[in-house]
């Protein structure tokens, strides 16, 4: 049976209060250690140890709270977890009454805490399809305090703390749900899974309003890239549309709208500009962008955050058949612009090209993000565990980073010079799917003529979206990243 996509109901329960006790209570104290990075041992007076990093790691001045090492908290967290988790497999008969009391040293930051708690909940969520009995894990995790908070009065340390808790809770949450719709095999994950996956974990939420466009609404309305890219699959190609109102639930808007336009390719061999069985065999995950946006999104809606959200997931197939999309073809997208076709494997610009415009049009945003795994290029630029940010605006790229490196995702603003403009267009239509130059920048670049001139950051998580081994908090196969950070940057 294929895992459904995990709530947070499904996570380890995570509380903050006063100590508890009794047999079946598992006690870990957090320590700090100057030297070495995270780790676990179990101590002489039967108290598990989790040593965290306790001098300050300096990183680039892009980063929000450079004096802490968050980084570690989070290993150290993850670590923690695995371990636990590993210990309590031995013991089925009483895993369901085991409570892990975690105690918070004093002197602690609440943001370390934060990304603490993240590494437990993230780290100890595996997605693996097997018909082998699951092994028990830790149901119940339990912070105290064992002195001061750095940064908080002592009146208000438990509510500083138990909202640390809270918050690290979410984000962990939107990075989980976003792995599941991501890892989920593509047999199972067609464009109509992944809509009746969306409409399912935002359901019940007050003040959202949820839209499963179909193919032949799509064709009545224009989305040729969507259509273009859709028909060489049996599965037709759809458009998630999600909107979180707060004026819905009696909530005071503050700020303009936000539309996220995420891609949704449940899987893509590339068409006919073919990929290598080696570079096909992870495109399960290619919709990663579109499982963020809609992780996040529950999550902001959920909080019920005081700015109008749109969550836009065009969603198909990237097949091969006698109807697929062919290089040199010339595709009309909503609203009217040309895009001449030069390789079908650059399908997710296509998507996103339509949602956009149509999200411009039709919301009128004050801000249009978009978010893919969508060049090679940005993999080669900045490896495996960074994201690439385009925005005409260096202080809006900047903040977005910062916001992404307070919860332990690391992002790169990247530059779009005036002079790669021209290599945009096309003497056949009105674009070129893929124009000469650096592949990442020119993507954005192209991605831009379907603003409607509303100001878009682009995010491009090529890199960072998939793992191909184990670090810190995540695991391999697909991350969920930049989950976390639209969530931590609009839910401010």
């Amino acid at each position: 049976m294929v895992p459904v996509p995990v709530i947070p109901q499904t996570i380890p329960q995570v509380t903050f209060g006063e100590r508890a006790s009794g047999s079946e209570v598992l006690d870990v104290r957090i320590c700090e250690r100057s030297q070495g990075g995270p780790g676990v041992e179990l101590a002489a007076d039967g108290v598990w140890d989790v040593f965290v990093p306790g001098e300050p790691r300096q990183v680039l001045d892009l980063t929000e709270g450079a004096e802490f090492n968050d980084a570690g908290w989070r290993g150290a967290g993850a670590q923690l977890i695995r371990r636990l988790n590993t210990v309590i497999a031995g013991h089925p008969v009483r895993a369901k009454k085991h409570l892990v009391q975690v105690e918070v040293p004093s002197g602690a930051v609440a943001a370390q805490v934060r990304s603490f708690v993240i590494g437990v909940i993230v780290g100890g969520h595996t997605y693996r399809i097997s018909n082998e009995r699951s092994q028990p894990r830790v149901r119940n995790v339990h912070f105290t305090l064992a002195g001061s908070l750095a940064g908080a009065a002592k009146a208000s340390r438990s509510r500083v703390l138990d909202k640390a808790v809270s918050a690290g809770v979410r984000l962990g949450a939107a990075t989980c749900l976003s792995r599941d719709l991501a890892n989920t095999p593509s047999n199972v994950k067609s464009p109509q899974w992944l809509a009746r996956q969306a409409k399912s974990v935002i359901e019940g939420i007050d003040g959202v309003k949820v839209k499963l466009r179909d193919q032949q609404w799509l064709e009545d309305k224009g989305f040729g890239g969507i259509l273009a890219v859709g028909r060489g699959s049996e599965h037709p190609p759809m458009l998630i549309e999600l909107v979180w109102d707060p004026e819905r639930v009696g909530i005071k808007r503050r700020g303009g709208t936000v539309v996220l336009v995420g891609k949704g390719v449940t899987f893509d061999t590339g068409g006919y500009s073919l990929k290598p069985s080696a570079g096909m065999q992870t495109m399960r995950t290619d919709m990663t962008g579109g499982a963020s946006v809609i992780a996040a999104f529950r999550e902001l809606a959920t909080a019920q955050v005081p700015r109008k959200i749109v969550a836009l997931v065009p969603t198909a197939e990237n097949m091969i058949s006698g109807g697929a999309y062919r290089p040199g073809d010339v595709v009309e997208h909503y609203g009217g612009i040309t895009t001449e076709v030069t390789n079908t494997d650059a399908e997710g610009r296509m998507l996103l090209a339509d949602a956009l415009s149509y999200g411009a049009k039709k919301y009128r945003p004050t801000t249009l993000v978009s978010l893919a795994t969508l060049t090679g290029a940005a993999k080669v630029a900045l490896g495996l565990r960074t994201g690439a940010v385009f925005s005409e605006d260096w202080n809006t790229a900047v903040k977005l980073a910062r916001r992404g490196a307070a919860v332990g995702e690391n992002w790169w603003p990247m530059p779009q010079p005036v002079y790669l403009r021209a290599e945009v267009k096309s003497a056949l239509a009105d674009v070129s799917q893929t124009p000469k130059g650096p592949g990442a920048i020119t993507a954005a670049m192209f991605l831009r003529e379907f603003t409607r001139g509303i100001p878009l950051i682009h995010l491009d998580i090529a890199g960072p979206g998939r793992a191909e081994s184990e670090y810190n908090e995540v695991s391999p196969l697909g991350t969920g990243f930049a989950a976390r950070t639209l969530v931590q940057w609009l839910g401010r």
